[in-house]
């Protein structure tokens, strides 16, 4: 089953926070997403509950190995398109965002030969 958009965006902000912090809190996310902390703590909850996260006593995320491989699938896909896209000359603040709606929706197979076309032509 696939996951949903919402929680693959969720993973990959964490992995994001945490490369940027080296620690991330449930209020990070919800600080840098501009969600509430009421939502985020619910999906915390259900990542725990999935295997995806682990939380410390002083309430700090960390990624499982199958959480870690979902948000690093999503990170690459995001930067790999916008590299793409901004390869063609859009602009750097409409490729990450445009970059962020495709990133769930395209197929391995076109991500791959795309990655692919974009590493023979030394964009990536």
């Amino acid at each position: 089953m696939r996951m949903q958009e919402s929680a693959e965006n969720y993973l990959e902000m964490i992995l994001m926070l945490k490369n940027k912090n080296g620690q991330v809190r449930s209020i990070d996310v919800a600080n840098e997403m501009s969600f509430s902390k009421a939502s985020v703590s619910v999906a915390m909850k259900s990542f725990r509950k999935d295997g995806y996260i682990t939380v410390d006593a002083d309430g700090y995320i960390s990624l499982t190995d199958s959480g870690l491989a979902i948000a690093e699938k999503i990170y690459e896909r995001h930067q790999i398109i916008a590299k793409a896209l901004m390869a063609l000359g859009v602009d750097e603040k409409t490729a990450l965002q445009d970059s962020c709606k495709i990133e769930h929706d395209i197929s391995a197979q076109s991500f791959d030969k795309l990655k692919e076309h974009l590493k023979r032509h030394h964009i990536v």
